[in-house]
């Protein structure tokens, strides 16, 4: 292996870097889980989650994964032989509904060709066919973090209320959640699912799942099994800040933390960072005379960016390259995209200078991987980030 000198930049679109602040906050004694510390940790981390998800409903935290997280969004308010309505926007949707059939549901899966979002008018155009209400709930991935596509969840929304449809609409927000703006109440989402590893810059652990009333009111109809991911279960001992189950202790300490940063920045602030950090990597790739995967400047992303390598050059092989080379880890291809993309990932804690590194580094991948490009990439990205100094 070759002598790494300073930092290695992790620059995939999660699990993102972990602040210093958060690190810290980690390293505590575990302490008991019955007492009036953690009584008090969880109070606070279970309000902090609710602004962050721009909610006055419940939010529960689940020890898991994002993928733990879908599930319960699922098996808390469905049946089995449910139809419910997908959309193909790239990996992680065709994986929600993957997970949606083994557990027994009927999934319309509307094909798409990853480079776009959910079509609202398609959405109504179901719906609206829907005479009977077959439909129990619309799904669908915020942002896509295998292509860098954003779906338009309030035209959504009004889409599923010009349909008159009284399905329950579900929103997967791992990686724009603290990174994009989202409104779980103001937009009429009955479930978001969450994570920790991304916006929120904690390590991979928790699962999170905002809830409606109308969601919670489906928990006693719902018949798919479930006993770990029960919300039920949840809600009453977060009622007086406890868990039904031994938590994560330290991960909590560390949500607490970084629900606090998030707070002192402001989320319009966060979300206006991530925005000017995306727009200087997009002013990059142009530079560079490289294509972005998403096709609708309405869909960009502020947390990843998707590049498409030009013809007959293999992104993996460039990946290896700038790790190998430059010790800078980008995000690959997933699925049908394999070898086609990289990205970039620009979230969590995240500023000027380490963009202009991380961009710096990947001129430097395309150039030892002889890949063909322009060399105005990085005076791009200057140019955007001079412009104004996010204050």
């Amino acid at each position: 292996m070759p002598v790494r000198r300073g930092r290695h930049f992790l620059q995939i679109p999660g699990p993102t870097n972990v602040p210093d602040r958060v690190l810290r906050a980690m390293d505590m004694p575990t302490i008991d889980h019955r007492g009036p510390e953690f009584q008090e940790l969880g109070r606070e981390v279970l309000a902090g989650c609710r602004t962050v998800f721009q909610t006055d409903g419940p939010v529960v935290i689940f020890p898991g994964s994002g993928t733990g997280a879908w599930e319960a969004a699922l098996v808390n308010t469905l049946s089995p032989g449910d139809r419910v309505l997908m959309f193909e926007t790239g990996q992680f949707a065709t994986l929600w509904r993957a997970m949606a059939e083994r557990l027994g549901l009927a999934v319309t899966f509307v094909p798409g060709d990853w480079r776009h979002g959910v079509d609202p008018a398609e959405v109504e155009r179901r719906l609206t066919e829907d005479a009977a209400h077959a439909f129990r709930a619309v799904m669908v991935v915020h942002n896509e973090t295998s292509t860098g596509v954003v779906s338009r969840v309030p035209e959504i929304r009004k889409a599923i209320d010009r349909a008159r449809h009284p399905a329950l609409f579900f929103v997967d927000t791992i990686s724009s959640l603290a990174s994009i703006d989202y409104r779980h109440q103001e937009w009429g989402v009955d479930v978001t699912v969450g994570g920790s590893q991304k916006g929120l810059m904690l390590p991979p652990g928790l699962g999170f799942n905002a809830i409606s009333e109308r969601a919670l009111a489906a928990t006693n109809t719902a018949r798919l099994p479930r006993s770990y991911w029960d919300w039920q279960e949840m809600l009453r001992p977060n009622a007086s800040g406890f868990f039904p189950y031994t938590p994560a202790t330290n991960l909590l300490y560390g949500l607490r933390e970084s629900l606090r940063m998030l707070e002192e920045e402001g989320l319009p602030r966060v979300f206006a960072r991530h925005t000017r950090h995306a727009e200087a990597t997009r002013a990059a790739v142009r530079g560079w005379g490289l294509e972005l995967l998403a096709a609708d400047p309405a869909e960009y992303s502020s947390s990843l960016t998707a590049v498409m390598m030009p013809e007959g050059h293999d992104a993996d092989a460039f990946r290896k390259v700038t790790l190998e080379r430059h010790d800078l880890s980008l995000g690959a291809g997933l699925g049908k995209l394999q070898g086609r993309i990289f990205r970039i990932g620009h979230l969590g804690d995240f500023n000027d200078l380490m963009l202009m590194g991380t961009l710096a580094g990947v001129e430097l991948g395309l150039r030892a991987a002889r890949v063909p490009h322009q060399g105005t990439g990085l005076s791009g990205a200057l140019d955007v980030l001079s412009r104004a100094v996010h204050a």
